[in-house]
């Protein structure tokens, strides 16, 4: 049987309540001034930490994505500017689909696999940026890519997949800069 995180934290805060209610009056503090046992509040910050554990490790991850992604740009970059360099479209054509592809992975933090489990972690009630996707700030469910990032890297994926067409060097040159003028920030660690 499969047990979830919300089926064990539910657990683990009943027990945290019956053990409270069995708790001694002495050990509750006076009636005018209850005090929850120390062994409680130690257990409940154990918790606590876990949990914002986790969301730095999800951080990391999709910084790990990104990463990886940006890696991948930068080796199909490299192909791309030897093909045009060498006169040779076809191969061009390959290397400036294939960057357009890794940008676009990393405005949308990851493929559709990716993707998925993004929306299984919505679908269990885990919003990473809740408050930023109130403002607007993220789309829902992103970790790490806001949406006016995500904007511009995906306008620069398209410009690039049009640069298949006709591959100029001084045109991927310029586009991949605004990529650049962004990724950086992207895979900064956080807090």
């Amino acid at each position: 049987m499969k047990s979830s995180p919300r089926l064990a934290v539910s657990g683990l805060l009943l027990g945290l309540a019956a053990g409270l209610a069995a708790a001694p009056a002495a050990a509750q503090g006076t009636a005018a001034s209850p005090a929850t046992p120390a062994e409680m509040v130690a257990t409940y910050s154990s918790l606590a930490d876990g949990i914002l554990a986790l969301k730095r490790t999800e951080e990391d991850l999709v910084r790990s994505i990104l990463a990886a992604a940006n890696a991948h740009a930068q080796v199909e970059l490299g192909r791309a500017q030897r093909a045009i360099a060498a006169g040779d479209p076809k191969a061009a054509q390959s290397a400036l689909e294939g960057l357009a592809a890794d940008v676009g992975q990393i405005a949308t933090e990851g493929d559709n696999a990716v993707g998925a489990v993004r929306k299984r972690l919505l679908d269990g009630g885990h919003h990473h940026n809740a408050a930023g996707e109130a403002q607007g700030i993220f789309d829902e469910g992103f970790v790490i890519v806001t949406r006016a990032a995500k904007a511009k890297l995906l306008e620069s994926s398209r410009a690039i997949g049009q640069m298949a067409r006709a591959p100029k060097a001084d045109s991927l040159e310029a586009e991949w800069r605004k990529v650049q003028a962004i990724v950086p920030g992207l895979l900064k660690a956080g807090k």
